[in-house]
């Protein structure tokens, strides 16, 4: 299947083609020609299948086969397509996406999110734009303040839904679509669909078609993935060893905290290692200085809360790290889901303290599947929870004893370490001998 064989109109073919796009994801196979029909649709999908593509697409095209371009910009454009989603970061990559994906159609669109001055926002607002991407709070704001009419909408979007549920957004978005017109196509996208994401949409779609891309796995397919046991006090050093010792280009490590975002860079810094923050008390400016500088190759090694596990789109990042594991199983696989992406292999790995136990229980449980323990590290967790200020609330899985001897590591390539687990499959298959495991002992 091909993006022509979906009735692609030429100018997007041409802008997919430059983008390295061949071939449609599954996700937007099944998405596009529904979408191109003017129907309602419920999607779902795992975190990097190509969801944007699979609707700012058939947005863009319906949006050109309906209008002539050429006149409207004679005068000032009113909003056509809304898409509303849950972080500054989310925002960006999506408007950037319309940007790529409409290069040779005249369209024009906008981000507002908040965090920064609203000016340059608003002097887009007023030369006129045909699509918006915006975060909740701040369209709100600029729709109060008069700057923003949604009557004209007549495509939404609401992505991210689940994320956008979990931030507490549910009262802005009731906002927002009490603001838009009856009629209108709409979009619901989510990586998830819990029982609180079917209600929402119920209120959102009306007669809608559903697509639901359930992967073999939970988990990225391409995303190797493994489990050090290791002592909170030894986290620090149990990374700098890994980012010295590991052939990666670019590591993406999560941290629990701001705090502990702030912490592990300058403990990196000291150990010579340029590392840069993203979390929720920079400001907007900083947080896209420092994706810019990760997405460039500036900055080798990014930390971030949970903030970004959503909202970063590096192509071949190399390496996800779990500096601190997530008492949320779901934020694990959007967490990982930064590697991997699309064609892409990568790894995802995770440090795991007697605190944490019950946390990667709960992971493993959501995924269906047994994650490989690395046990063969300089240092080895000896079990015991250690006393902190900033104990996880849920209590230590006391249960270390489940390590798997058979996921011990001692191959002789990362993919003896560093497995696809699956509950068919066991611990992964060959990636080919990537490195020798001796050097990262």
């Amino acid at each position: 299947m091909t993006f022509k064989e979906l009735h692609v109109i030429e100018p997007i073919l041409r802008s997919l083609e430059e983008q390295g796009y061949t071939n449609p994801t599954p996700i937007q196979e099944q998405s596009i020609p529904i979408l191109l029909r003017g129907k309602d649709l419920l999607g779902c999908a795992q975190t990097g299948t190509g969801k944007t593509c699979a609707f700012a697409v058939p947005i863009i095209q319906n949006m050109m086969l309906e209008q002539n371009w050429e006149k409207d910009q004679k005068g000032a454009r009113k909003i056509k397509a809304l898409v509303v989603t849950p972080t500054r970061e989310l925002a960006i990559q999506i408007g950037e996406n319309f940007k790529k994906y409409g290069k040779y159609t005249g369209l024009r669109g906008t981000v507002i999110f908040g965090g920064v001055k609203q000016f340059r926002q608003t002097e887009a607002l007023r030369k006129g734009i045909d699509i918006l991407v915006a975060t909740p709070g701040r369209l709100l704001d600029l729709i109060d303040q008069g700057f923003i009419s949604l009557d004209h909408v007549k495509y939404f979007t609401l992505d991210e839904a689940d994320h956008m549920l979990d931030m507490g957004f549910i009262n802005p978005i009731k906002k927002i679509i009490s603001k838009l017109p009856t009629e209108r196509q709409s979009l619901f996208f989510s990586a998830t669909m819990p029982p609180s994401i079917v209600t929402l949409s119920k209120k959102i779609l009306g007669s809608y078609e559903s697509v639901t891309i359930k992967p073999e796995q939970a988990t990225a397919e391409r995303v190797d993935q493994a489990i050090y046991y290791v002592a909170k006090s030894n986290k620090t050093k149990l990374l700098i060893h890994l980012l010295q010792t590991e052939e990666v280009s670019s590591t993406l490590v999560f941290s629990r905290t701001k705090h502990g975002a702030n912490k592990i860079v300058k403990l990196l810094d000291r150990a010579g290692l340029k590392a840069e923050a993203i979390h929720g008390n920079k400001s907007q400016v900083q947080r896209q200085r420092a994706l810019g500088n990760f997405k460039e190759g500036t900055t080798e090694v990014l930390v971030a809360t949970d903030i970004a596990a959503r909202g970063i789109d590096v192509s071949e990042l190399s390496m996800v790290i779990n500096y601190d594991l997530p008492n949320v199983p779901e934020t694990y696989v959007h967490r990982i889901g930064r590697t991997g992406r699309a064609k892409a292999s990568g790894v995802a790995i995770s440090f795991c303290n007697g605190e944490e136990r019950a946390y990667l229980r709960d992971i493993q449980k959501l995924i269906d599947q047994k994650i490989p323990v690395i046990e063969e590290h300089p240092y080895v967790d000896d079990g015991k929870i250690e006393p902190s200020e900033d104990r996880p609330q849920r209590g230590g899985g006391r249960n270390h004893n489940n390590r798997n001897s058979s996921n011990r590591g001692g191959g002789n390539s990362r993919s003896s370490r560093y497995a696809r687990p699956s509950s068919n499959s066991g611990s992964g298959s060959d990636r080919g001998g990537r490195r020798n495991s001796d050097k990262r002992r």
